[in-house]
């Protein structure tokens, strides 16, 4: 993808689109986090929607409301992440205020910081070194000191990327017991990157 661009903060307003178009702006954008070690980052290239209380797959659905799904409630552009199996996943808040939907960053093609990525998460294939989102996490080091943050400003912001020429769209992973909320096409990806999860 595009070289060498000014990674700066996207501004609140880039949060405002409703969820499920938020999912597909999100693409080709870049996804950065700076450190002590320096600043890592990849393009986006591919997400998953969850539409808060009516989706039977998001952690709002009910407009269930704990701990640690407090920040959904928060306004769009905040930083929700939790654990599965010991992996990390960040998602965008987005919608408005009290409305618990969010956007699943699920891979990036890394962009910069590539050796502090391969120090952190060693791997033989480079295509697998953040094609998941447990993967990208641990090689950006996002991680559950991040929840709660804003993404418009750092250490761990979004900033403007580039378009993808073309995008797919199909049903979530991973959610089969969620009745048929596992069908709904909500997830977005660049359509040919390596990245993509498989």
């Amino acid at each position: 993808m595009n070289q060498d661009l000014n990674l700066t903060p996207l501004p609140e307003t880039f949060y405002q689109y409703p969820t499920l178009q938020l999912a597909e702006e999100l693409l080709g954008c870049v996804l950065v986090k700076q450190t002590e070690e320096g600043t890592s980052s990849g393009f986006i290239v591919e997400t998953e929607a969850y539409l808060g209380s009516a989706d039977r797959a998001a952690h709002g659905f009910g407009n269930r409301r704990t701990k640690r799904t407090e920040i959904l409630y928060a306004k769009a552009g905040m930083t929700y992440t939790h654990l599965i199996h010991n992996h990390c996943l960040i998602n965008v808040v987005s919608a408005e205020k009290e409305v618990p939907e969010s956007v699943l960053i699920r891979a990036v093609e890394p962009y910069t910081g590539v050796d502090q990525m391969l120090a952190r998460r060693p791997v033989k294939k480079f295509q697998n070194l953040t094609s998941g989102p447990g993967k990208l996490s641990q090689a950006l080091d996002i991680n559950m000191g991040d929840y709660g943050r804003s993404l418009m400003e750092p250490p761990l912001f979004i900033a403007e990327g580039k378009k993808p020429e073309k995008i797919s769209s199909g049903p979530r992973i991973g959610i089969d017991n969620s009745g048929e909320a596992r069908d709904y096409p909500y997830r977005f990806w660049v359509a040919g990157n390596k990245f993509v999860s498989k």
